[in-house]
Parts: structure tokens; sequence; C-alpha cells
């Protein structure tokens, strides 16, 4: 085994869990129990709108800069495949086709180059 082994006994690990899922639970609760039946201001569902645009980059781009295959090493092939990706969604503004471009492009790529 690499690295420094991690050893944690069974009552932290089940504190940890236990506080995770309340604070999940709690997280949801506030949204979901308490605001799901009231009208929510133009203001919030404007900002709401932006969520996604948001979140699926900021998953993404560690992947395409510090790529696992090459151990964090930069990859022509990965920046080939978001900037592909990124034209597909720019000039079709459709979010399934830029994904399965991004998909089939990488798996084609990697299929090809190795």
């Amino acid at each position: 085994m690499t690295g420094p082994e991690m050893v944690f006994d069974k009552t932290t690990l089940w504190i940890v869990i236990a506080g995770l899922a309340i604070g999940s639970f709690g997280l949801r609760f506030a949204f979901i129990g308490l605001v799901g039946n009231r009208a929510m201001p133009d203001w919030v569902m404007r900002h709401l709108r932006y969520t996604a645009v948001a979140i699926i980059p900021a998953l993404v781009t560690p992947l395409v800069i510090w790529p696992a295959p090459t151990e964090g090493a930069p990859s022509l092939l990965h920046f080939s495949v978001a900037a592909l990706t990124f034209a597909v969604a720019a000039l079709s503004r459709n979010v399934l086709l830029a994904m399965a471009t991004g998909a089939g492009s990488l798996w084609g790529l990697m299929f090809l180059f190795g």
C-alpha cells in the first residue's frame, strides 16, 4: 500500500456518517420541506437557472486540467475533447448533444491514440 494508511475506529466512522446524513437531510429539507410549497421570488428563480451551468463545468474542469490517466500531467487529448465539446455546446445550445459529443470523442480518441 502506498502512502499513509488511514485507520478509523468504528465509532468515529459512524459519527461522521450520521453527521453527514443529518446535514444532507437538513439542507434538502430547508429547500423542499420549508420552501417547496411557496412561490419563489423572480430574482431567486433567475439565479437558480444557472445552477447546472455552474456545477457541470466545476465537476469537469479538474478532470480536463489534471486527468487521472496521465497522473495529473496536462493532456492534449483531454484539452482537444474539451474544446470540441465546448464548440458543440456553444453552436448547438444542446446539452445532451454536447455531452454525447464529449463522451464519444473522448472514447474515440482514446481508442485511436491510446
